[in-house]
């Protein structure tokens, strides 16, 4: 990082390795577990009232969060703690990081350069997660949500250990 760079603080780049995902194909988020939706702090999340959902947790200090399906970015709060997606099959998604993180005010998310409207692949960066800083404060549990599942049948897949573009559905 150069002198200018420091200056300005210039915001790394995240570039993630590519993953080949079809378009009704559901992914983790990122590495993590992924865990019972109906341990999560909130009720909204742990009785699915917004549709069926399922929950991750990811180590470490940070995590850079991915789309989870191939589509267009239909939503991007500008305080990165959550965003939507309309897939290319017309299922709608919702993940939202951490339980009441809208209070942070965007303290602690890095948005990486998409923009609501733009088309994503499985596996893009979306935003980047200061779960350190965040966790002091919030249930950092990251619920994904098919808010309308578009007449398709789909269940996730039980409490596991994933990896980012895993399958997470049945």
């Amino acid at each position: 990082m150069g002198l200018f760079d420091k200056l300005f603080k210039k915001e790394e780049e995240v570039v993630l390795p590519e993953l080949n995902v079809g378009d009704d194909d559901i992914v983790a988020l990122a590495d993590g577990e992924l865990i019972d939706i109906k341990t999560v702090s909130d009720p909204v999340f742990a009785e699915q009232m917004m549709g069926k959902s399922t929950a991750f947790k990811f180590p470490g200090d940070k995590v850079v969060l991915c789309a989870p399906a191939n589509g267009t970015l239909a939503v991007l709060f500008p305080t990165g703690h959550a965003y939507g997606l309309m897939m290319n099959n017309g299922v709608e998604l919702l993940v939202h990081c951490g339980v009441d993180t809208v209070n942070a005010n965007g303290d602690g998310f890095r948005l990486l350069g998409k923009k609501q409207g733009d088309t994503v692949k499985a596996g893009d960066p979306i935003v980047e997660v200061d779960l350190k800083k965040l966790s002091k404060t919030y249930d950092m549990s990251t619920m994904l949500i098919i808010t309308n599942a578009n007449d398709k049948e789909l269940d996730f897949v039980d409490p596991k250990p994933v990896t980012r573009g895993e399958k997470v559905t049945k």
